[in-house]
């Protein structure tokens, strides 16, 4: 389901990897919220590292929380750790 949505997505896509048992990811959901909302032309996904365990080894997911963009069903950018809804603007949309 996962490559499904980031390559028939029309636009950008934000995955963000997290976990519920991680500070800096529960601290990040408003902003990310935020952000979700002031672009509604990005599909924001969330991927639970615990329930998704296969999916984040493929990807090499290491760290949380972490954010992949992908543009065109193709990855564009890895970004890794806490940013607010400003930063993630300035990463994902420029």
């Amino acid at each position: 389901e996962f490559d499904a949505v980031v390559k028939n997505a029309p636009g950008r896509v934000v995955v963000d990897f997290w976990s519920p048992t991680c500070g800096p990811c529960l601290m990040v959901a408003p902003e990310l919220e935020k952000f979700a909302s002031e672009n509604p032309d990005t599909l924001v996904v969330k991927v639970n590292t615990m329930e998704n365990a296969a999916l984040v080894q493929r990807l090499g997911i290491r760290s949380i929380p972490t954010f992949h963009v992908y543009d065109g069903g193709q990855l564009s950018s890895t970004e890794v750790g806490y940013m607010d809804a400003k930063q993630m603007r300035q990463k994902f949309v420029s």
